[in-house]
């Protein structure tokens, strides 16, 4: 826990010293961490496939096509947790640049099966090897025998997080746009 004396300009706004310890603390706030930790990660990531001038959500929907073969977006908006409209700009842009080809659903043609193009699996199979190089760099300062208990901090964080999404009463605003967040 981070903590920070009380100063004179505390005192100034009549801020006591008892009240400073009962506040929340931003940089002890796991969602914060979290939220930090990601944005850090994200960007150290650009890293590896910034040198192909695309940006997160491209990112994820290349890799998941490079690794499921075929999707719609629907799908990959419901596997990387990315709204509709951030993985419709998304995909437009990579076919755009053509590293993915899209097919119209013929039992449903509001929805189309999407693939990467030649030219975008050769793009995921340089991409590939950096990202898992970068992913052991990282995980690096994690020692081997904690890793186990991290992987399940994690899955168990992320379980957690969609339960309380699920319980959001009907009173409550809705959740924010998706398309303003910046996250990996």
């Amino acid at each position: 826990m981070v903590k920070t004396a009380s100063s004179p300009e505390a005192a100034a706004f009549g801020i006591s010293p008892a009240a400073h310890d009962t506040v929340l603390k931003l940089e002890d706030f796991l969602p914060h961490r979290l939220n930090v930790l990601s944005s850090l990660v994200s960007e150290a990531l650009t890293r590896v496939y910034g040198r192909y001038h695309i940006g997160i959500p491209e990112w994820r929907v290349l890799v998941m096509l490079g690794e499921n073969e075929v999707m719609t977006a629907k799908a990959i908006g419901a596997r990387t947790h990315m709204h509709k409209t951030k993985v419709s700009r998304a995909v437009a842009q990579l076919e755009a640049r053509k590293f993915l080809t899209r097919r119209a659903n013929r039992a449903d043609l509001r929805e189309a099966f999407l693939a990467l193009t030649p030219a975008g699996r050769l793009v995921y199979e340089e991409l590939a090897p950096s990202a898992l190089a970068f992913m052991n760099r990282l995980f690096e300062v994690v020692a081997p025998a904690d890793r186990p208990a991290f992987d399940r901090a994690v899955q168990e964080l992320t379980r957690r997080s969609a339960e309380l999404i699920a319980q959001r009463s009907p009173s409550e605003p809705p959740k924010p746009d998706r398309d303003n967040r910046r996250d990996e």
